[in-house]
């Protein structure tokens, strides 16, 4: 299958230091390619659907593994999900207890995930998956693993933010991407957009032409929990890809964001660091709060001075979400 001509020629301007970064950005490409051309995949025994990236994280990964485990559920089937634990000091295979393991443990993605259902920890994923089918799985979730060549897929998921799409359509470390698009999404089955209304819209206008496969959006909401936000004084802090999308949506639930404080993805939160917020939010006269993802790293110490801003995905149209997973168990 040839790529769209469109992406001979994306529509983002690279800029002067992409350009510079270029020689690096193709060896960086080339090493993937490599990769994936000299993978002997594993086939399990069971359907696998792989929720994965061409940009480098902030996509939305982790709530579309939550949705797609919870619809899976519904319909009968018992998910399990396998990850390789980024920021996990366990290699694995080891199936996620989180009575027993931290985010320094797992990672904090699994440690979430684990709320859902089984999660599985491994740095080779292709043993994960034998662990997980061992365990009595009837379909895996692969969380990430789409550059990964160990364990064949039956369903591959590329997220994309809706309102960032490519970036500037360039492999790292001239832009954001682990491999050109033109190549990933000749292994994509459907791309999933996320974001608004306006997002999707542009979305469709700058990048939709060179996606070939079909594209679903959706959208993040708030979780309904009964809180109410409005006039709410917070410090907000997050270790995401995109930590200013979790500042904007406290500010639309009506919270007074007094302070906002981006941390890396997945950040140690370390007690010298949250005493130090503590400190601030106390002088401020505000609440801490953060996201699901890295209330799963706080200290034991501030898990209950820290509130959690949960958020869920929801499919515009989940009828085709529904009929593609129903295929991975036709026949």
């Amino acid at each position: 299958m040839q790529a769209p001509a469109f992406w001979d020629n994306p529509p983002a301007s690279p800029g002067w230091q992409a350009a510079a970064l270029a020689p690096l950005a193709a060896i960086y490409a080339a090493g993937t390619a490599r990769r994936l051309a000299r993978g002997r995949p594993l086939r399990p025994d069971v359907p696998v659907v792989c929720v994965g990236n061409i940009n480098d994280g902030g996509t939305g990964k982790t709530p579309t593994v939550i949705a797609l485990v919870e619809r899976l559920v519904a319909e009968g089937h018992r998910p399990h999900v396998v990850s390789r634990g980024h920021g996990g000091r366990l290699e694995g295979p080891i199936r996620v207890d989180p009575l027993r393991h931290t985010a320094g443990d797992v990672g904090d993605e699994p440690l979430l995930l684990a709320a859902f259902a089984p999660v599985w920890v491994a740095r080779d994923r292709a043993a994960g998956a034998k662990g997980a089918e061992a365990a009595g799985a009837t379909v895996l979730v692969l969380d990430d693993g789409f550059q990964n060549p160990s364990v064949a897929k039956d369903l591959s998921i590329v997220v994309v933010d809706a309102e960032s799409g490519f970036g500037n359509g360039r492999v790292i470390p001239s832009g954001p991407l682990r491999e050109p698009v033109s190549r990933g999404l000749l292994r994509a089955d459907l791309v999933l957009s996320i974001g608004d209304a306006a997002a999707q819209s542009r979305f469709q206008e700058t990048w939709g032409r060179g996606v070939a496969c079909p594209i679903l959006t959706a959208r993040l909401e708030p979780l309904k929990t009964g809180m109410d936000w409005t006039g709410l004084r917070v410090v907000a802090f997050a270790g995401i890809g995109r930590p200013r999308k979790f500042f904007r949506t406290l500010r639309a639930l009506g919270a007074e964001v007094v302070r906002s404080v981006p941390l890396g993805d997945h950040q140690p939160l370390t007690s010298a660091l949250m005493k130090r917020m503590e400190i601030e939010a106390q002088s401020l006269g505000a609440q801490l709060v953060t996201t699901e993802k890295d209330a799963a790293r706080l200290p034991a110490s501030f898990r209950q001075k820290v509130l959690t801003l949960p958020v869920r995905l929801r499919f515009d149209e989940p009828q085709t979400i529904d009929a593609a997973l129903k295929r991975l168990f036709a026949g």
